[in-house]
């Protein structure tokens, strides 16, 4: 479908090559006992999950800003969870947080292999909306951050997927043109419908057994990818 037209792939990072939610868990398994907090790690985790999230889209939608989703995320699970913590630990355990996220890399299934596969026939970039401080350490530290030319992220570009901007952004960074480039990216909102109003092909990677639709092709594991490419 893709082969003889594409000539450059963006992908997404979180939920789509890195896998968030395993780092995440470990990173947060290990600041909670560092900082002698005292809570059911597992009890935590199924509260976080959905709350970061809504959070995540309330920050890509410039309702809040990083330091009110580093904060509100955390204050909003322990409320939850009726815990009381002073302040001072919560913007700690968010600096740890950061601190300490990108020194986990689990990828996704197949990562390596597709990544591998592609890089001999297609120039590959990065489009996430994650931190810039953060987002070339997981790259670096899951080894994977050779296999890209182009890595854009919101701070550089000034707004967020889904914003039409960042997509320009990435393809005048790419020297490339929308009509020859595909998006692959956990996200409908902001990578696929985001992509695709820009132009540009897409491929949503359902990997969170999401609910179906036919804007685009859809895969549920990386090496899926082979099929179209």
């Amino acid at each position: 479908m893709f082969k003889e037209l594409i000539t450059d792939i963006f992908f997404d990072l979180d939920h789509t090559l890195w896998d968030f939610e395993k780092n995440s868990a470990l990173t947060f398994e290990k600041i909670l006992k560092e900082h002698q907090i005292d809570i059911d790690v597992p009890k935590f985790l199924e509260v976080y999950v959905p709350t970061n999230l809504s959070f995540w889209k309330l920050y890509r939608e410039e309702q809040i800003t990083k330091d009110e989703l580093r904060y509100q995320r955390l204050k909003t699970v322990f409320d939850a969870l009726q815990f009381e913590i002073i302040d001072d630990k919560i913007d700690s355990l968010a600096e740890a947080y950061i601190d300490q996220l990108s020194n986990n890399n689990h990828l996704f299934p197949n990562t390596i292999e597709i990544l591998d596969y592609l890089r001999p026939k297609y120039r590959l970039h990065i489009i996430t909306n994650g931190f810039q401080e953060i987002q070339d350490k997981k790259l670096k530290n899951a080894n994977i951050y050779h296999y890209f030319d182009q890595i854009i992220n919101s701070d550089m570009a000034g707004v967020k997927k889904p914003n039409p901007k960042i997509f320009q952004m990435a393809l005048q960074k790419a020297r490339t043109v929308a009509e020859t480039s595909l998006m692959i990216g956990d996200s409908l909102e902001a990578d696929i419908l985001g992509a695709m109003s820009s132009g540009m092909h897409a491929i949503h990677f359902n990997g969170h057994n999401g609910p179906l639709h036919e804007n685009c092709q859809m895969i549920h594991d990386l090496h899926e990818i082979k099929s179209f490419l």
